[in-house]
């Protein structure tokens, strides 16, 4: 691993900050995403980006599919001045919007068929298609996605985001980049990284809700089964990358760590072990200690009594 500078305290004092916040419970840790934690999926991958040195995790998704119903449209309202100002933002959460359905795990069908699960998104009449008036101006449109592992990463310093740029373009998450790479004061810099493959994402429009509420969805069933198989094996692909990613960041960066170590050492300047490794160290010594004694016993008495009945036979 090439050498990298030591982080700085401000680095420490984020880092320590950040990981009070991920070690409450789930129950009462929240970001921004609509589940409010970290997914289970990829939780082990972020404690391991968590131990190393100048890598802190900030906000992740160990991918997901989504149907998503817009908020409402923006309107221009006149202010006090008399100056128009915004109310809403299409497709903002803080306008309304409402996620419909959300799951980081593949649709099994298990429990539904596809037809079950487009009623349980509200959608008034699953046998028929309405595409909605052009004069339907307040309509608000309804989205299915598909979206990849996103995982932003705080790093100690540039050399330390270029280590990690290099583990995910490697692993497949070609979108990846980093912001803050430079610093307009002396302090070290910290950039953020962000790992993502954008090729992996899949959205679609697939139905709307009208001024009544009533949700009218503008696909086939078919299509939306086609939706949801295409996302499952997105979700396998996905899966792959993830530990394809795992792999590279502890080959490339928890690895060299852990020999870079100092070793903890006894009394007679050898490696300290515990009583479990030193107990299994003398079992190993005496099981060669056996097989080397064995090894130097003369032939046993069936070998010489065959080797004299050989010499002693006239044929």
């Amino acid at each position: 691993m090439q050498s990298l500078p030591k982080p700085s305290s401000l680095f420490k004092e984020k880092k320590s900050k950040i990981l009070q916040q991920l070690a409450v419970p789930d129950t009462e840790y929240s970001d921004l995403s609509p589940k409010g934690s970290v997914d289970e999926g990829i939780r082990y991958l972020i404690d391991e980006i968590n131990t190393a040195e100048g890598f802190v995790t900030t906000s992740s998704c160990a991918g997901r599919a989504s149907v998503f119903l817009e908020g409402r449209k923006t309107r221009a309202a006149e202010g006090e001045n008399g100056e128009h100002e915004q109310v809403a933002r299409v497709g903002g959460k803080g306008a309304g919007g409402t996620w419909l359905y959300v799951s980081h795990d593949a649709w099994s069908g298990e429990d539904a068929t596809h037809l079950d699960w487009m009623k349980s998104l509200g959608f008034s009449d699953v046998d028929e298609i309405e595409l909605p008036e052009e004069s339907l101006g307040e309509r608000r449109l309804i989205h299915f996605k598909f979206e990849p592992m996103i995982l932003h990463v705080l790093t100690a310093s540039l050399g330390h985001a270029q280590l990690l740029l290099r583990c995910a373009l490697q692993a497949g998450f070609r979108e990846s980049g980093a912001i803050n790479i430079t610093s307009p004061s002396s302090e070290q810099t910290t950039p953020m990284v962000a790992i993502r493959s954008m090729g992996l994402s899949l959205e679609s429009l697939v139905g709307y809700q009208d001024l009544d509420g009533q949700r009218r969805r503008i696909v086939s069933a078919g299509y939306f089964q086609m939706l949801l198989q295409i996302s499952n094996e997105r979700f396998v692909e996905n899966t792959k990358r993830i530990e394809r990613f795992r792999s590279a960041f502890k080959d490339t960066v928890l690895e060299p760590q852990a020999s870079s170590v100092p070793k903890k050492l006894n009394p007679e300047g050898k490696e300290w072990e515990d009583a479990a490794a030193r107990r299994e160290r003398l079992r190993a010594e005496g099981l060669r200690r056996k097989a080397a004694l064995q090894a130097e016993k003369p032939s046993s008495p069936v070998q010489d009594i065959d080797v004299q009945l050989q010499i002693d036979s006239p044929f």
